[in-house]
């Protein structure tokens, strides 16, 4: 096949392969390797608001602050004498009292960027606000501990920044079933069959050659694998709710899988923040529910931690549409089976020591939070990962 043909019909295989640029006998790969541990990362896309989240329902200044959206006390979940949780989460407070979430609050980094992209980008590259990287803190995961392209899966058609590495990438599928069916397109067939040595070596068209034989073969895998098994828990009928079954669908087969990768989108609530703030938090929740009991029943809960986060949080001052407008600390939702301290990880932010912009202050960087989720659940040098040494928090 002529270089111009190939490089014309590239852009099928570019929305397909999203893998690293090395070919080996994948299914021989050891899992052992690894370790058994799964980390599910859910991103709650547009900044979610922490503090109608999470409410701090006896501190007089929330109501000051929202007059109007503040949520009253007789309106949400009690989890303390002083704290509750928004009233679309009554799934997450049965997670709760049965000591499965861990609530950390206040949760940014110094010197915040109120722009979704950039914020999103700080925190799936875990730099610092004044510095950029083309890879992702799951990236550099890889790079370092990816044995499989299959190590790391973002349920979605496309790949986040925070699933990209310097050498290495994750795949990208919402259906195992669509993926293997087009690994098996005549026209990639077609590429293997004329693929030379000479092509392997050279820089661009190399690396996809390798791309594309690694991902046929992590394709037939988890098509194979993920196939033997079918959840029969019922889910919430959405788009979030169905990337959670396929994602326990790919941990009840054993799917040789470390990190999974969800999101939901929609949290920009600048207007009528309410009623679109509490059916998305609604979604969440009960998709997790669901998401969490599905484990249970496959013994796969115990072995699963799940990480909840946004790009940040809103300002503490509704605005005149009744909504809330960009801000900065948040809150971090823990859910596992080995949690060491459930339910409230910190006290809830000082309304009264604000910053010069009237927000929120963070008190917990979030790379604290993936330093520790990286050295005591998936067993491997956060430093070498964050390119940074990060102290280690003690919720698991």
């Amino acid at each position: 096949m002529d270089r111009r043909k190939f490089l014309k019909q590239s852009s099928l295989a570019s929305s397909l392969f999203f893998v690293p640029s090395f070919v080996k006998a994948f299914e021989q790969v050891a899992s052992k390797s690894l370790g058994y541990k799964r980390l599910v990362i859910i991103q709650l896309s547009g900044g979610n608001d922490g503090l109608n989240t999470v409410i701090p329902f006896q501190n007089d200044l929330y109501y000051k602050a929202r007059p109007t959206i503040g949520l009253k006390s007789n309106k949400l979940i009690k989890l303390t004498d002083e704290v509750g949780l928004n009233n679309s989460l009554t799934p997450l407070k049965r997670l709760y009292d049965n000591g499965h979430l861990t609530i950390i609050n206040n949760v940014g980094y110094p010197n915040p960027n109120r722009s979704h992209f950039r914020s999103m980008d700080i925190w799936q590259t875990a730099v610092d606000s004044n510095e950029y990287s083309q890879s992702g803190w799951i990236g550099r995961y890889l790079d370092s501990y990816g044995k499989q392209p299959h190590t790391a899966i973002e349920i979605d058609d496309s790949l986040s920044l925070a699933m990209k590495g310097e050498t290495k990438n994750a795949m990208a599928t919402q259906d195992a079933n669509v993926l293997y069916k087009l690994s098996k397109d005549p026209y990639f067939k077609n590429i293997h069959k004329h693929q030379t040595d000479a092509h392997l070596s050279e820089h661009n068209l190399g690396y996809l050659y390798k791309s594309m034989i690694a991902t046929q073969s992590s394709a037939k895998y988890i098509y194979e694998t993920s196939k033997t098994v079918r959840s029969k828990k019922e889910y919430p009928n959405n788009a979030f709710g169905k990337q959670l079954k396929t994602t326990a669908q790919f941990i009840n087969s054993g799917l040789e899988t470390k990190v999974f990768y969800g999101s939901l989108n929609g949290f920009d609530t600048h207007t009528s923040q309410h009623n679109r703030q509490a059916k998305l938090l609604s979604t969440y929740a009960e998709s997790i529910e669901a998401f969490v009991q599905d484990l249970k029943q496959n013994n796969m809960f115990k072995d699963t931690l799940i990480l909840t986060f946004s790009e940040f949080g809103r300002r503490v001052n509704q605005n005149a549409s009744s909504g809330t407008d960009h801000g900065t600390a948040n809150n971090v939702f823990i859910i596992g089976d080995q949690l060491k301290k459930q339910g409230l990880y910190n006290n809830m932010a000082n309304l009264n020591d604000l910053d010069a912009n009237g927000d929120l202050k963070f008190e917990i960087d979030f790379r604290t939070i993936y330093a520790t989720v990286l050295d005591k659940w998936l067993e491997v040098d956060d430093k070498k990962v964050l390119n940074k040494s990060f102290k280690h928090l003690d919720f698991i």
